[in-house]
Order: structure tokens, then sequence, then C-alpha cells
């Protein structure tokens, strides 16, 4: 299936960009501008995950989209409890964690509805089918 519109381009380089971001904040995060200790820490292995559905997100794979949605809301969580709980540059970055976040979910849902509605269509067309061949 090829791009349908503008707004799913959009929304393709909305998850990528902001997936891509998300890994770099992460890393800068937990490594320079604002680690547990002095020096970086083990928390920054937390970009591993990310990494794992980059490649299929930049492939536009429906299947690794879907599931990096369900992936995503890991960070979304941490940012949550990071931006309540942290304080000073550690706060703020978990507040840009969730907006990215919340870019990606975006942006990902969007790219998929066509996706979605086009399963659905083929699902009724099935059934239907299946229906009018039954034997009586």
């Amino acid at each position: 299936m090829t791009m349908h519109n503008s707004t799913q381009k959009f929304c393709y380089y909305g998850a990528v960009g902001s997936l891509v971001l998300l890994i770099a904040l992460c890393l800068a995060w937990e490594l320079v501008l604002a680690p547990l200790r002095p020096g970086g820490s083990w928390l920054v292995l937390k970009v591993l995950p990310l990494l794992v559905p980059l490649r299929g997100v930049l492939k536009r794979d429906v299947y690794t989209m879907q599931w990096s949605s369900m992936l995503i809301l890991l960070y979304f969580g941490e940012g949550l409890v990071r931006g309540t709980s942290d304080t000073g540059v550690s706060m703020m970055l978990a507040w840009v964690e969730t907006g990215l976040v919340t870019v990606f979910f975006a942006c990902v849902i969007l790219y998929l509805s066509p996706y979605k509605k086009a399963a659905k269509q083929l699902a009724k067309q099935a059934i239907h089918k299946a229906s009018n061949k039954a034997p009586q």
C-alpha cells in the first residue's frame, strides 16, 4: 500500500522524527545533560528498546508501527513520573520526553488509520462472500 495523502506522509515523517529525537534525548539525558550519577548511568540502556523498531518505522512497516505504538507508552509513563518527581533539568527533559512520545503515538495512529480502514473493508467483504456461499 502506498502513501494515501499528504496527511499520511506528514504523519510518517512526524513518527520518524519524534522517534529519532527521543533516542537522541534519552542518550543525551542519561550520559551528559542530567545523568543519575556524574559521568553517566546505566539508565542510558533504556534507549535500546527504542532502537528495535527504528528500522521498521523507517521502512513504513505497518506491523512494526503497530507494536511500537504500544512500546512507546512505557516512555510516556517514565516521562510523567520523572516530570512530576524530578527537579531541574531532569524534570524539563522528562516533559520533553512526554511530548515526543505523544507526537510519535499520534503520528503512528494517524498514519495507520487508512490501513486499519482497508483491513476492516476486506474483512467485511470476506464475511459477505463466505455468507453468500454457505449452503442453505
